[in-house]
C-alpha cells in the first residue's frame, strides 16, 4: 500500500478519532480508505446515471416502462 501524509482540520481529526474510539473502524487509515471506496463507488452511480441521460438525450423517446428502467438500473449498480 502507498503511504501518504495527510493533514485534516480539528473537527475532521475529532470526527476521525471519534470513529476509531467508537470501534467502527480499528484505524484513521481504514476509515480514510472506506471513505475513499464509498466516494469512488457514488462516483461511478454519478457516472453511470449522467452516460445514460446524456444517451436518453440523444436517443429520443423509449418505450420502456417506468419498471423497465428502474429494473435496468438496480441491476447495473
Amino acid at each position: 500500500m502507498a503511504r501518504q501524509s495527510i493533514s485534516f482540520t480539528k473537527p475532521n481529526d475529532d470526527w476521525l478519532k471519534e470513529q476509531v474510539e467508537s470501534q467502527e473502524y480499528t484505524s484513521k487509515s481504514e476509515l480514510i480508505n472506506d471513505l475513499v471506496r464509498q466516494a469512488r463507488k457514488q462516483q461511478a452511480e454519478i457516472d453511470w446515471i449522467r452516460t445514460k441521460l446524456e444517451e436518453a438525450e440523444h436517443s429520443g423517446f423509449t418505450t420502456d416502462s417506468k419498471q423497465d428502467i428502474l429494473a435496468q438500473a438496480k441491476s447495473s449498480l
